[in-house]
């Protein structure tokens, strides 16, 4: 069954920017064309800033937040515009669901059930204006001639303005653990989407209109990496939040660290799966299959190096191989399909291309490696798997961003360890096995923001993040809070008035 296709965009204005609380003019008529990846053709139509216009959204938060309301607010107040954006989010969770299958590929039943968790993110942080430890009485060091002890605050306050840069994967999920906490602590915030996939960065502009977010508390431009630059570089900004390429991060830490300017990174991903001997290995395949073609392995994330012990790696590849060439790859509003397409064209040639360096270098191409010869059009590719890979090959070493896994043959426990761990990355990573303490003692060994058991499993209501070069910093939960808070210690004769009785 296919869902009818709708292909107005549900945007009011694709045309114009939010910024200062309006919707305003563009500085030149360039226009970016956003293309549904199952269709190839032209969705809708959106504004592109440029230098001009992402210097106004700049100054346009630079303003709210110096002499505007919303940093002066205090945190219950703040909370009331969180719940109140989590409210707007609900009411329009069918257009972000229309908008995520064709701009990125994502299955449509999928997108339904992935933003309905999108909502509480923003309820969550409504909850820590009063679960947090904002400002807190600490114990001062004695200091005078007879060794009084002062009056000691610990405070957490705003980082200030802050340029969050989204990716075109999951654009709504990012903007969500970027925008929320930034709010709650009184940060403003200038929402740079991608090209590529601009239309929830839009709805969300609608959204904070509707609810009466301050002028300038959000502004949302979509631009080019030039421009972007300028986001980076500007010295009215205080703090950038980046998701996206390793490649990406190293350029924005970089000019981040030239003019000491606060910035999380959450970068790119070559996680691995450590397959131990007493797993299952049917189930297992199936379970990585099934991951795998989430959003057709556009996912830092994902699992794609598979290690195994020598005497299993066959046995797993050929499940591995069962269980991709099963998956029914087509339409992602066809409620039968169990993978859609990838977001773009030159997406779809980085992975012909990585897929064609795995066969020149030796790797055996189990499954796949085509495009699906029942679709003529669309950014199709075929989930595929190699096997008797090695860890030091292209295919092992660099982040892919599709559906390809890659068999990686261990001598044993140690060494699969060992070989999970022989990566630039340390974003993802999961242990199969049957045994729980198991588990946990390869999880301590293994080099990765998040280890999953038996499942690829990241949760960014605890904390996301990664270790090496997967990125500096964490999203989600409490953890996803700090980066947008500066540190101050307050130190007085005496308690003041809110502290005394």
């Amino acid at each position: 069954m296919t869902v009818e296709s709708q292909l107005a965009a549900p945007m009011r204005s694709p045309d114009r920017f939010f910024i200062g609380g309006e919707w305003v003019t563009p500085s030149t008529d360039s226009t970016f064309d956003v293309i549904e990846a199952g269709t190839e053709q032209v969705f809708f139509r959106v504004a592109e800033a440029k230098e001009a216009d992402m210097s106004r959204a700049v100054g346009a938060a630079r303003e709210a937040f110096d002499r505007g309301p919303w940093p002066r607010m205090s945190h219950a107040q703040r909370a009331e515009y969180l719940r109140a954006i989590s409210a707007g989010i609900t009411e329009r969770l069918g257009d972000f669901s229309q908008i995520w299958p064709r701009q990125s590929g994502i299955l449509h039943k999928v997108a339904k059930f992935s933003l309905a968790e999108i909502p509480p993110v923003f309820d969550y942080y409504a909850g820590l204006a009063t679960d947090f430890a904002f400002e807190e009485r600490v114990q001062a060091s004695p200091s005078g001639p007879k060794g009084a002890a002062p009056f000691g605050l610990l405070v957490r306050e705003p980082v200030g303005v802050v340029g969050a840069i989204i990716p075109w994967n999951g654009p709504m999920l990012l903007i969500a653990y970027k925008l929320a906490p930034a709010l709650l602590a009184g940060c403003t915030v200038i929402l740079k989407a991608s090209p590529e996939a601009p239309g929830e960065a839009l709805l969300m502009a609608e959204i904070a209109e509707s609810v009466g977010l301050p002028p300038g508390v959000l502004n949302v431009v979509t631009a080019e990496r030039e421009v972007s630059e300028l986001l980076v570089r500007d010295p009215r900004v205080d703090k950038i939040s980046f998701t996206g390429s390793t490649a990406a991060g190293r350029k924005i830490g970089g000019i981040c660290g030239e003019r000491i300017a606060r910035f999380t990174l959450e970068l790119g991903g070559k996680s691995a799966a450590v397959i131990l001997d007493d797993a299952d290995i049917g189930k297992t395949a199936a379970k990585l299959a099934r991951a795998e073609c989430l959003l057709a392995g556009q996912v830092c994330a994902s699992l794609t190096r598979i290690v195994v012990t020598r005497s299993r790696h066959d046995e797993l590849l050929e499940a591995l191989s069962s269980s991709f060439a099963e998956m029914r790859v087509g339409d992602p509003f066809d409620t039968q399909s169990q993978m859609g397409p990838l977001a773009m064209e030159r997406q779809r040639d980085r992975v012909e291309g990585y897929i064609a360096k795995g066969v020149a270098e030796g790797a055996t191409l189990a499954t796949g490696g085509g495009r699906p010869k029942h679709l003529d059009r669309g950014w199709f590719i075929e989930p595929t798997v190699f096997g008797h890979v090695d860890n030091s090959s292209t295919i092992a070493r660099e982040e892919i961003f599709g559906p390809v896994l890659s068999v990686i043959a261990a001598d044993d426990e140690k060494h699969a360890v060992d070989i999970a761990n022989d990566t630039i990355y340390g974003l993802n990573a999961s242990v199969f096995t049957n045994d729980l303490d198991r588990a946990r003692a390869v999880a301590g060994e293994l080099r990765s923001g998040t280890v999953g058991h038996n499942a690829m499993r990241s949760d960014m209501a605890i904390a996301f993040g990664g270790f090496k070069q997967s990125g500096i910093g964490r999203e989600g939960g409490r953890e996803g809070l700090l980066p947008y808070l500066e540190t101050k210690t307050v130190v007085l004769d005496g308690p003041p008035s809110a502290y005394q009785g």
